[in-house]
């Protein structure tokens, strides 16, 4: 291919611009992905934590009477009969009557059954209740709860899953638990950014993450919180992610 000697100027000149351009935008991508680096690297993320050991002060406990008998009426009649030993023997051990919830009385037939299939035939009728007992005296209620075989040894049909144990004073613990938490995540960003030479500036963000309540001393953790009802004593554990700016 031949070229007169203004086209291999303009062919050069062309060349040239290219090749400038390319520099041009090879710089200013440098400087982009400089700049972006710089800001990254002028904050630190860190984790804050806190937690506090807590008894519980409010107690739930349900209980469940189950009663079966040929007939309907001998069935609710045994389980009136049931729900009024139950109530005196909570009682008798200490609860008072307001503290004690009746619930209402369900029931439902059993029917027959040959080879898996229903002959229609009612072999007997179950009738159920549920009784509630809210208390603050979270150690009456654990002890009648382990004493309660005395009642099941007289013939009650009682089910006893134990109570469940509640902080009433959970809203205030956490608030307290996230100020806490708070100092433990600048400690850690000031412990983190001093030992490469620089400061913790101003707080830049902050998000908490969910509470988690569990038995004393615990390690158990869930991503969306936790609340352990099946002990007295108790840990109450927060989290929270804190962003700072760093010089």
């Amino acid at each position: 291919m031949n070229f007169e000697a203004s086209d291999r100027i303009k062919f050069a000149t062309g060349i040239l611009a290219a090749a400038i351009l390319s520099s041009g935008l090879t710089l200013g991508l440098y400087k982009v992905g400089s700049g972006l680096a710089s800001r990254a690297g002028n904050a630190i993320t860190v984790t804050g934590t806190a937690s506090e050991n807590a008894t519980a002060d409010n107690a739930v406990w349900n209980l469940n009477l189950n009663e079966s008998q040929k007939t309907l009426a001998a069935s609710v009649s045994k389980i009136d009969t049931s729900a009024e030993a139950l109530k005196s023997y909570l009682l008798n051990g200490g609860v008072t009557a307001d503290q004690i919830e009746l619930g209402p009385i369900n029931s439902n037939p059993l029917m027959e059954y040959i080879n898996g299939n229903p002959t229609g035939r009612v072999i007997s009728y179950q009738a159920y209740r549920t009784v509630t007992v809210r208390t603050k005296d979270v150690k009456l209620v654990s002890k009648l709860s382990n004493e309660i075989g005395s009642l099941l040894a007289t013939g009650v049909n009682v089910g006893n899953y134990g109570p469940s144990y509640y902080l009433s004073t959970l809203d205030q613990m956490r608030a307290k638990l996230l100020a806490a938490a708070m100092l433990d995540a600048k400690a850690r960003a000031q412990a983190i950014t001093e030992a490469v030479g620089g400061e913790v500036g101003s707080l830049i963000s902050v998000s908490s993450g969910p509470t988690q309540v569990t038995t004393k001393d615990s390690l158990e953790r869930t991503a969306g919180g936790f609340y352990d009802v099946s002990t007295i004593d108790k840990t109450v554990n927060v989290t929270l992610s804190a962003s700072f700016k760093t010089n």
